[in-house]
């Protein structure tokens, strides 16, 4: 994995000392809150409903073993023992206190991580795939380009103060473990028929209060070009995004105000005006960051572990762990395991001192031996980290709600929990299969509710907590925006309403269809008529 170099250390500790500087400034008077508060969304640091927030980025949900336990020390030392994974593959400590937050950056600078540009109207973490790298699937390693666009973005002085913040996804296998198509630009590896490798490049996703999916302005960008390319994107965004309305300043609104033809003319208009030689990555540069990600020790293993076959066979709960959340890895012997967060824990010692942060808030250990899996399985299962639910009813995407976030107008947490341990039986959550629930507890959408199979929706009522509900998204690579199924429910009817519509799916399923494939096949009516069948 990449290591920063001396340039990201001198920054990174420049900028705490200078954090500190400003924080002992606010502490005394010497600066109002209206004039910290720029200062403080520079560094990642939110005022939110019971306290200040820290957003700490992991570039492309990568961690290595020494970082993940700096995150740790964090926790403990200055928060209250846990943190919250984003959907960007960052992660929230929610009770920092002001006094204590130069600590904090200091501490994230000894581990090498940082929170600038985790806030504010910039180009924020580049996100990618958390099996990167240890997939056979992929055409390339994302994260070469995930890096390259961190080392370019990063305090690049013209993207500084864009019209509003910017997300940009990459990944490099045909199953999208990104929401490529919901970020402001979803950059997809591919192969033409030449087999040279280039980027579909689609702009102008997003979710919030108006959701849309990303359109492709570029079925196939040279590699070499990225940073250009980026570049004339984002200027043109610049150009003519709104200033004047937050609610309309996302490139989103700017494509669907323009038309993706005439946004990607004008792009291109820019990209071969500008001098692509200045900004894109020399070859010698790519080599450089491509040689940090090139190398993992991989041992010489036969592709059948007859340790883990042996085991398996002898316990029911490893066999069901590893028929939902192992995967197949690139290389013979060893294996991708994919650790649940839904309950607290600590995440063993295996897969090469690396674990990487998964867009759905679980994480993942890439490089897991095959004949270690078992001692992996017992490691999760003493920490209370071995749910076998990988994409099941119970793995829930939430964001943090009322129960921490002043835009919130309900809680999700407490939502996510009570429909988890109603799915929580491993045969029933089997039984059903794959089922993607996403919570939002505001029309801001940080749970990604939009792109749910089912989506859940926070809706204040007169002081009183509903939650509409939506079906048949997906953040994938068959992505689609969710439909609303009706009137919204109150918070004590949520958990009965998903059960209703499983109920509904059980009787509607064809085979081994998933969810998401049978509502596309039969459409609203038989779900609609589950829950609100009371109604009438």
């Amino acid at each position: 994995m990449y290591r920063y170099d001396a340039i990201d250390k001198s920054v990174i500790e420049d900028r705490a000392a200078e954090f500190r500087d400003q924080v002992a400034r606010r502490l005394s008077g010497a600066l109002t809150e209206d004039q910290f508060k720029p200062l403080r969304l520079m560094n990642g640091l939110y005022l939110q409903l019971h306290g200040y927030m820290l957003r700490v980025a992991i570039p492309y949900g990568s961690l290595s073993a020494n970082q993940l336990r700096g995150l740790a020390r964090i926790g403990r030392t200055h928060d209250k023992g846990y943190g919250h994974f984003t959907t960007r593959q960052n992660v929230q400590f929610n009770w920092i206190k002001l006094s204590e937050a130069p600590d904090v950056l200091d501490a994230l600078a000894e581990v090498d991580l940082h929170a600038i540009q985790t806030s504010g109207n910039c180009i924020r973490n580049t996100t990618s795939d958390p099996c990167a790298g240890a997939t056979a699937e992929e055409v390339d390693d994302p994260r070469v380009w995930c890096e390259a666009i961190r080392q370019w973005s990063t305090l690049h002085p013209e993207f500084g103060y864009l019209p509003r913040k910017f997300k940009i996804a990459v990944t490099a296998s045909a199953q999208d473990r990104t929401a490529a198509k919901v970020h402001d630009i979803g950059l997809v590896l591919r192969r033409n028929r030449e087999g040279q490798l280039g980027f579909e490049v689609m702009v102008g996703g997003g979710m919030g209060r108006t959701p849309y999916l990303g359109t492709t302005i570029r079925q196939h960008l040279p590699v070499n070009h990225l940073l250009s390319y980026l570049s004339a994107v984002l200027r043109v965004y610049n150009r003519h995004g709104r200033r004047d309305n937050i609610y309309k300043a996302r490139i989103k609104i700017l494509v669907a105000a323009l038309g993706a033809e005439d946004f990607a003319r004008q792009v291109d208009a820019e990209w071969t005006a500008m001098d692509r030689q200045a900004v894109d990555l020399p070859d010698i540069e790519l080599a450089r960051i491509r040689g940090a990600f090139g190398y993992v020790p991989f041992a010489d293993l036969p592709p059948v572990s007859g340790v883990f076959e042996a085991a398996r066979k002898a316990d029911p709960a490893l066999a069901r762990f590893a028929r939902n959340n192992v995967k197949a890895h690139k290389v013979a012997g060893y294996a991708i395991v994919n650790v649940s967060l839904k309950a607290p824990g600590e995440v063993p010692g295996y897969g090469h001192s690396e674990v990487r942060v998964t867009h759905e808030q679980n994480l993942v250990l890439p490089h897991v031996k095959l004949d270690d899996l078992a001692a992996v399985h017992a490691g999760l299962t003493a920490a209370g980290l071995a749910a076998s639910n990988i994409n099941l009813a119970s793995d829930i995407i939430a964001c943090p709600g009322l129960d921490y976030c002043a835009l919130a107008n309900t809680r999700a947490i407490p939502v996510a929990q009570s429909i988890a341990r109603r799915f929580a039986e491993p045969d029933v959550a089997e039984s059903i299969g794959e089922l993607k629930i996403k919570i939002s507890g505001c029309i801001n959408a940080c749970g990604h509710h939009h792109v749910g199979h089912i989506g859940i929706l926070g809706v204040d009522k007169k002081g009183e907590e509903f939650f509409q509900l939506t079906l048949g998204g997906s953040g994938a690579e068959d992505a689609s925006l969710g439909d609303v199924l009706g009137p919204a429910v109150a918070y004590d009817q949520v958990t009965p309403a998903v059960d209703a519509l499983v109920e509904a799916y059980l009787r509607e399923r064809r085979g081994a269809e998933r969810f998401l494939d049978t509502y596309r096949r039969v459409g609203l009516a038989p779900f609609k008529a589950a829950v609100y069948a009371d109604a009438h």
